[in-house]
């Protein structure tokens, strides 16, 4: 594929952005378009709405795996795009688009001139939430395809175009989502005394869970533990029988992730009895740490070093990715992708730049190639 048909891939996908394992019109387009490529060394197996490309190899000696995520979040797209999202509310806003388009670009490539090793191309969905890699990796169609080696890529908005990223070890972190509900007595704000305020309490608990960063964990590990949103109330004048937190943790261990998982419960019981109210926790979806593998991570910096393109030292990143999981269990790594955008991921302007494209399907091909 030439760039201006990976502009055209991309732009369809960038329209029809859809919720993790909702990706129906996207599952579609992406069988369309492998359908139109030469199928003798084609298998294809589709998982909810997810699929599975095997390229059968000349030899076959080991199986590696490119994965690409498929799914859009809950945004309304302020881009100015004349191919903006037609998904009311829903958005390509972290660059899902891209890792299709990519994915699809080596995938014709190696369609049309198979290598020795076998291939197979995971299109993930869910990675947004509530999280597709663990339950693929579970699936039938993985133990079928299962790689020896995989990898993937990640849009970097800050990178410019032709640089890419990556770092052996712990790339991202270990991520958990975050709500908490608290239930009181609501009552008259003129007679506070026969309530149990939920304002009042979540405000306080918003508060002591900082002190859970700053005194519960190992200040040469790290952990973030962020409230992003408060809901408590109705009107003015009377007292919040109820209130929500939603937020998120994150740590660089999963061992921290535990310590702070543990701590925020303890928290709770002591809310529970000195507030007269009760708390209930979920943790949402949990995301295990991108841990890339150093040996895979070094062949793919000499990859990059025999390319036009350029390799840098990535930092650790708070950042959260399914994607850990498939590396809990299988080599291999991520590595970011510049494409050059003022706006960052999962901002509603977020405008990657095209030319990258060209760049991500190269470096993909020559992975699948030579690692």
């Amino acid at each position: 594929m030439e760039q201006e048909q990976l502009i055209k891939v991309r732009r369809a996908l960038h329209q029809i952005p859809e919720l993790g394992f909702k990706e129906y019109e996207t599952q579609k387009y992406l069988l369309d378009f492998i359908e139109t490529l030469p199928q003798s060394s084609l298998t294809v197996e589709t998982w909810k709405t997810g699929i599975f490309v095997h390229v059968k190899g000349s030899v076959g000696g080991k199986t590696i795996g490119y994965r690409a995520d498929i799914d859009g979040l809950p945004l309304t797209e302020e881009t100015g795009y004349q191919f903006r999202s037609v998904h009311e509310g829903l958005m390509h806003a972290c660059g899902h688009d891209f890792h299709m388009t990519i994915a699809l670009g080596a995938l014709a490539r190696l369609a049309e001139s198979p290598v020795e090793d076998h291939i197979v191309f995971i299109f993930q969905p869910a990675e947004e939430g509530p999280g597709g890699a663990e339950p693929m990796l579970q699936s039938a169609q993985m133990e079928q395809f299962r790689p020896d080696v995989i990898f993937g890529l990640h849009v970097a908005p800050e990178l410019p175009v032709g640089t890419v990223s990556s770092k052996p070890g712990l790339l991202f972190a270990n991520t958990s989502e975050l709500f908490i509900d608290f239930k009181g007595v609501g009552g008259h704000a003129a007679f506070p005394h026969l309530t149990h305020d939920m304002v009042v309490t979540a405000s306080a608990f918003v508060s002591h869970l900082q002190q859970i960063v700053a005194r519960r964990v190992d200040p040469l590990d790290s952990a973030v533990i962020t409230v992003g949103k408060i809901e408590a109330g109705t009107v003015q004048n009377i007292i919040a029988q109820a209130a929500r937190l939603e937020g998120t943790i994150r740590t660089l261990s999963p061992e921290a992730m535990e310590k702070v998982k543990g701590e925020i419960e303890k928290v709770a019981r002591g809310f529970e009895i000195a507030n007269d109210c009760g708390i209930t926790i979920d943790y949402g979806s949990n995301y295990h740490q991108v841990y890339n593998d150093a040996k895979q991570v070094e062949r793919f910096e000499k990859i990059v070093e025999d390319s036009p393109y350029s390799y840098q030292e990535a930092k650790m990143a708070m950042t959260g990715e399914d994607f850990g999981y498939m590396l809990k269990e299988i080599p291999g790594f991520m590595f970011w992708l510049g494409v050059d955008s003022e706006a960052g991921l999962h901002q509603a302007s977020l405008k990657p730049e095209e030319d990258a494209l060209v760049v991500g399907v190269d470096l993909v091909e020559k992975g699948l190639r030579e690692l």
